[in-house]
């Protein structure tokens, strides 16, 4: 009788202990960060680290033409926009993978490059649909119901080489309007692009607060949040 008695308590123990682990694998799931950041500049560099493996290819490194960058940009599948919100517990990062938008390349006349692009926030994705729903839907955050883009438009591209090279990145400063909710912010992005395999790489990163965009700071009972949250562009853009 005893040692039934013992099974039974042990065995109870053990669902205890179970549930546990699964409410609390659960909880930090819903807090914690399920997202991790590709940097679009990271894949070109491994790219040409490939290539230049053994019979490298002859267009690693190579001077790239003006005919080849001038145009017009469209930007393309596998392109995403990162939203970051660091909290008490770690920064959890939200994805975007509904972006559209352009980019004109002038190499011979810099203060005319231009470019624009539209996020679709009702995509954003944390990857815990609970806190997707909370961060979109409330009045005094994102309200995705009436405000479903974010858009961001350049006002100037500086520091642009004249002369790029296959593979390799190059840093640029581009600064714009990024609006949200309907707000209008002036922004800077620090960037750099990357000519690889016809298509032009880009990333960007900028910093903004919660109230630049009239929403609050989205704390919980449970963790602090930091006021700011950092905006990431890494795109992907074929010609024409």
């Amino acid at each position: 009788m005893m040692k039934k008695k013992q099974v039974i308590w042990l065995t109870a123990v053990i669902v205890v202990v179970l549930i546990g682990i699964g409410a609390y694998s659960g909880f930090n799931r819903y807090l914690g960060n399920n997202v991790e950041i590709e940097s679009v500049m990271a894949q070109g560099e491994e790219t040409a680290t490939s290539e230049g493996a053994g019979e490298a290819s002859a267009s690693t490194g190579e001077a790239v033409s003006s005919d080849k960058l001038n145009g017009t940009w469209s930007i393309a599948s596998g392109s995403k926009v990162y939203w970051s919100v660091t909290t008490s517990k770690e920064t959890v990062n939200f994805v975007d993978e509904a972006v559209t938008g352009s980019w004109k390349v002038d190499l011979n006349d810099a203060a005319s490059m231009a470019g624009e692009g539209v996020v679709d926030l009702t995509a954003l994705d944390s990857g815990n649909s609970m806190r997707d729903s909370h961060v979109k839907e409330r009045d005094d955050l994102l309200t995705v119901t009436k405000y479903p883009q974010a858009t961001f438009k350049t006002k100037s591209i500086s520091s642009v080489p004249a002369e790029w090279n296959e593979g390799a990145a190059v840093p640029l400063t581009i600064s714009g309007t990024l609006t949200i909710k309907g707000v209008d912010k002036e922004v800077t992005f620090d960037s750099s692009a990357m000519y690889k395999n016809e298509q032009l790489l880009l990333s960007g990163k900028t910093n903004v607060t919660f109230a630049d965009f009239g929403m609050a700071n989205p704390h919980t009972v449970v963790l602090e949040t930091e006021n700011n949250f950092t905006v990431q562009l890494e795109l992907v853009l074929n010609k024409g």
